[in-house]
């Protein structure tokens, strides 16, 4: 039977109302998310933070009488002073030296000291070294003057790896007071997101979803810290042997550095060249180069041994989630990348093994 003219129009009005409607969802829902912009980082960080943290209020809750409220400030106050007495310190320590750097510079007492005669024994590099190396032990301002440009690119990329650090803490902060408000209202936040994952993959996987992304960003944030942590350890005890001078404010800087996924070869390098260029070369300085240096790349095995546990999926897909994310979106990626890979891997996985019933003909 075909349609009647009336009932076209029916049908041509009822789709023109669908298309209008979409269409006024889709402008409201971009409008929405350029406001929302501005403070997407601080959301993203106070909800990772949140997460993290909130097993810790669990059991603080048994103590203190279910206050929420006050456990989740105690929290932030602990994480705020845990935070800014290291940085405080380390910043102090920078300054100094920057300081007393200057006014040895400037008072012309500044000197080089002259490589020994085996560093031209070098394989490949070795005469390149020494010549380079002697050049600053007898003429320190020429060599500045022929490396001006290359010293003051370096500086201006320097003082914005600095700039940004300084802003990175400031969100970090700034993420940690919404984190608790976040964590005082936990129960209510978690029945929420629940209720967001039953809708969008239906009610049987909402639970799962939901409980498998809080899994998966504490794990993440764990294994990040606890690499941080052992790597923090393991090259501070090499400093402390040799007797570097601030060992433990160097330590405390591969800690951050660890945390804000930034390479802890920044601390070490300069310590290597530091500690080569002061004792020379002898077996001494050799063994403490290697293991400061291997200590300084032990993340890249560790990150496969933490970074997995506790989730419901595989290990590898973990690891290529933070790896990817990391690469793609930076340090907030090395937690969303994950998140979305386990999710992916999660559902792909369910569709596989629950097939759609074949349909009875209806012959039958």
């Amino acid at each position: 039977m075909l349609p009647t003219p009336i009932t076209q129009r029916v049908l041509s009005r009822e789709l023109l109302d669908v298309l209008i409607r979409a269409g006024l969802v889709a402008v409201l829902a971009i409008f929405c998310f350029q406001i929302f912009v501005p403070f997407l980082n601080l959301m993203v960080w106070a909800l990772i933070l949140a997460i993290t943290l909130y097993p810790l209020q669990v059991r603080l809750r048994r103590t203190l009488a279910n206050k929420d409220g006050l456990i989740a400030t105690l929290i932030v106050f602990v994480a705020l002073g845990v935070i800014l007495v290291p940085t405080y310190l380390l910043g102090v320590a920078v300054a100094g030296s920057v300081d007393h750097a200057m006014d040895i510079f400037k008072s012309g007492s500044f000197r080089v000291p002259p490589p020994a005669d085996a560093v031209a024994s070098w394989p490949l590099v070795g005469q390149r070294v020494y010549d380079f190396w002697q050049q600053a032990s007898t003429d320190l301002t020429g060599l500045a003057q022929k490396f001006a440009p290359q010293l003051k690119d370096a500086g201006l990329a320097l003082l914005g790896t600095v700039t940004g650090l300084g802003a990175g803490l400031l969100l970090f902060f700034a993420a940690l007071i919404v984190a608790g408000i976040l964590m005082a209202h936990g129960e209510k936040g978690h029945d929420s997101a629940v209720e967001i994952a039953s809708r969008i993959s239906g009610p049987e996987n909402g639970p799962q979803i939901a409980d498998l992304c809080t899994a998966t960003i504490r794990a993440v944030a764990q294994g990040v810290v606890g690499i941080a942590f052992i790597q923090m350890l393991l090259i501070g005890i090499g400093f402390v042997v040799m007797g570097i001078p601030g060992a433990g404010l160097l330590a405390l800087g591969v800690l951050l550095l660890g945390i804000m996924q930034l390479p802890a070869t920044l601390v070490t390098i300069p310590v290597i060249i530091f500690v080569i260029a002061t004792q020379g070369v002898s077996t001494m300085t050799i063994i403490f180069s290697v293991y400061v240096f291997v200590a300084g790349l032990a993340d890249n095995v560790l990150k496969p041994l933490l970074l997995g546990r506790g989730v419901a999926v595989p290990m590898p897909v973990v690891l290529i989630g933070a790896l990817g994310g990391m690469v793609t979106g930076g340090v907030i990626g090395l937690f969303i990348g994950p998140v979305m890979l386990a999710v992916g891997y999660e559902l792909f996985w369910r569709w596989v093994k629950d097939p759609a019933k074949p349909v009875r003909s209806t012959e039958e």
